[in-house]
């Protein structure tokens, strides 16, 4: 098998800059990235049953189940990514049972590491509630930095609003699961050794490089 990108997961509570760092290093190794959100929210807009069922979860500040998360995601990555290609996993595992699924679905293909952006809560309950998104084409935005009319995309024209799963209560409530259920994923992927801490409070493009780091010291594009 030849050259191939680092199997890789991010972790980190609602509004780390998951998603943003996720694109970064998959353009970076040209590796698929997939995010959690992304796939749910693709389900939710087509009504399929899976993104029915989901949305009623997310619209609670709920998480979506276990089983529903992990067919969903093991379906996408598939077996090429899983084994010549590599990835970038982001929102994926949240729980225990999710991390143990994932280890069980790529066997022998194991992480090369799990990347903990470590955030205070304060900021990223502000970087959350703050946030606005065009419903057309998904453009993101905040009220520290909005568009150049505070109602309207500055990239397509459609309207700026803030989604229903982005209120203070509903931010808070997924911050209390994802200590719930999250935290022993992290002592999981510590325990097997393929876990590291990034600050992921720093600017954006300082988080990057750290990341970049990372991942190309703890992985070896000739490895299978």
């Amino acid at each position: 098998m030849g050259e191939r990108g680092p199997r890789m997961v991010l972790l980190g509570k609602q509004g780390a800059g998951k998603g943003t760092q996720a694109v970064r290093i998959a353009e970076s190794f040209g590796v698929m990235r997939l995010g959690t959100g992304d796939l749910f929210r693709e389900e939710i807009a087509a009504q399929t049953p899976i993104g029915i069922e989901a949305d009623s979860y997310i619209n609670e500040g709920e998480l979506v189940p276990d089983e529903s998360v992990i067919d969903l995601v093991e379906s996408h990555i598939g077996l090429e990514n899983r084994q010549e290609k590599g990835f970038v996993l982001d929102g994926f595992p949240r729980t225990q049972t999710q991390a143990e699924a994932l280890d069980k679905f790529l066997g022998d293909f194991a992480l090369d590491l799990v990347v903990d952006l470590d955030v205070p809560t304060e900021i990223v309950l502000h970087r959350i509630a703050g946030r606005r998104v065009c419903q057309d084409c998904g453009a993101n935005f905040h009220v520290d930095n909005p568009p150049k009319n505070n109602s309207y995309c500055d990239l397509c024209g459609g309207e700026v609003v803030q989604r229903a799963d982005d209120t203070e209560d509903s931010v808070m409530r997924r911050l209390e699961l994802y200590e719930i259920e999250t935290l022993p994923v992290i002592q999981h992927y510590r325990r097997s050794g393929v876990l590291a801490r990034v600050d992921g409070s720093q600017e954006t493009d300082e988080v990057f490089s750290d990341l970049l780091a990372l991942a190309k010291s703890r992985f070896n594009p000739e490895d299978c």
